[in-house]
């Protein structure tokens, strides 16, 4: 499928998203939602992919909010907006829902709802000299629809000081915060993401679609109300064709057949 606002490239089991709308700074309209929608829907049901990599086209990841949409928002009715931004939530909740390692890429700035893909992406490697920020109070909204990724990611704590005051900083704090994994100088930016690339290809696809779901299903929960819930998934995952031959190669010492090289 062909898209607009989206660059794709797909290298085995490895597919490169790019935002493609530099001349806005890779910012959000509801045709970009529609499209990443659309693509992360896709991207659920491909069995085959492994590895998706964001990121942005042009000097940014992505500025947020285009401003043309937003002076259209400003006439929008309250069903109206209830509308738009139901589309939004499902655009994250999509891309969430994604079985394989979603890696980001971000460069230049992440701010508004290029924060809140950054949340939903499972790994972040960012540039050092990279900006972030959830400044919708700053133009007198909420970060409302990615505040269920965001929070996963960093916390009341850190929501409370950065959601409200809308204010921007800097990828030493985003990885302070949990939202990134990787801050690297520029020059390193696309060596760390193949680094991480190389290591979700040496996982068990089907181990990491497992692990990946299980997460939500235990995070905040105490330990003896989740028992019955990890012996099952480990249970099933030991028995499972990729979870027998992974015991079996560990056991002899060879390198089991899911294990592949970046293209």
């Amino acid at each position: 499928m062909s898209f607009q606002f989206l660059s794709i490239e797909r290298r085995g089991t490895v597919e490169y998203v790019m935002l493609n709308r530099p001349e806005v700074r890779n910012a959000f309209n509801e045709h970009v939602i529609a499209e990443l929608t659309t693509w992360a829907r896709g991207a659920r049901a491909d069995a085959a992919l492994r590895v998706v990599v964001f990121g942005g086209a042009g000097k940014v990841f992505s500025a947020g909010a285009d401003a043309a949409w937003m002076a259209k928002m400003a006439g929008y009715s309250h069903e109206d907006n209830v509308r738009d931004a139901t589309a939004g939530a499902e655009m994250f909740l999509a891309i969430n829902a994604i079985p394989a390692i979603v890696i980001g890429r971000i460069h230049g700035a992440a701010l508004g709802g290029g924060s809140g893909l950054a949340a939903v992406c499972d790994i972040v490697v960012a540039e050092s000299t990279a900006v972030f920020g959830f400044t919708e109070t700053k133009l007198g909204i909420l970060p409302a629809m990615i505040a269920p990724y965001v929070l996963q990611k960093i916390g009341a704590s850190a929501a409370r000081e950065l959601f409200l005051t809308g204010m921007r900083f800097d990828a030493a704090r985003a990885k302070e915060i949990g939202l990134v994994h990787a801050v690297v100088p520029p020059d390193r930016l696309d060596a760390t993401v193949r680094h991480y690339v190389a290591e979700a290809l040496a996982a068990s696809p089907t181990a990491v679609a497992r692990a990946k779901a299980l997460i939500p299903r235990v995070v905040g929960r105490a330990p003896a109300d989740v028992i019955a819930i990890t012996a099952e998934a480990i249970a099933a995952q030991r028995v499972s064709p990729e979870g027998q031959q992974g015991l079996k190669a560990f056991l002899a010492k060879r390198t089991p057949g899911w294990v592949e090289e970046p293209l």
